[in-house]
């Protein structure tokens, strides 16, 4: 059982939350998308969210700035916090069309507010749950979904919210985190996806 719940910890890791939210939007989207376009883009996406991430890692524990990959010590969430910030700053600017694709792009404006909260805890000494951030944040932006396209999305909804229980218990059950901080990184992340959907469509 111990063994099941830590390995929620890796499965729904932070990094793989925005393309998880990318990969759902193209299965669901009642907009036409060509394969080899909506392929480009997974890939591109697939490469900043995942690869650099990984390798800037690598950089800051070469160069002793973070020391494990938890980031338990608040203060080395700061130096990733602001790379996250950077790569999704790029995707809006470069990958995801506002016009094209209006609801990724909102995704990732959520994703940037996120992001920019729990550094701002950070520098309150405060550790947000960062993997509930990442999960809420792709529930959130499943219901804004549901109402933006006038569709039940109640299966996806209800497998994210059963992996929301186990993130966080797996998160309890390594002591990564209390209980506090889990339901401020489940807010931290799910909220701006609805704020920035509710602006949207007004």
């Amino acid at each position: 059982m111990k063994f099941i719940l830590r390995s929620f910890s890796y499965i729904m890791h932070p990094l793989f939350m925005p393309l998880l939210g990318v990969c759902i939007y193209f299965t669901i989207t009642p907009k036409f998308v060509p394969e080899s376009f909506m392929y480009a883009k997974i890939f591109a996406i697939s490469i900043l969210t995942l690869v650099v991430p990984i390798l800037f890692y690598f950089l800051l524990e070469s160069i002793n700035l973070v020391s494990s990959k938890e980031l338990s010590d608040v203060k080395e969430r700061r130096v990733p916090l602001i790379c996250q910030m950077g790569v999704t700053f790029l995707i809006i600017s470069v990958i995801i069309n506002g016009y094209e694709f209006p609801e990724l792009y909102m995704f990732f404006i959520g994703i940037l507010i996120a992001s920019a909260v729990c550094l701002l805890l950070s520098f309150f000494k405060y550790k947000a749950s960062l993997h509930m951030v990442g999960v809420s944040g792709v529930l959130g932006f499943i219901i804004a979904l549901s109402m933006v396209y006038t569709t039940n999305y109640l299966q996806i909804i209800s497998l994210l919210v059963i992996a929301i229980g186990l993130t966080a218990a797996s998160r309890l059950q390594m002591k990564a985190h209390n209980m506090h901080e889990l339901v401020v990184g489940l807010i931290a992340g799910g909220l701006p996806q609805l704020v920035v959907f509710y602006f949207y469509n007004i």
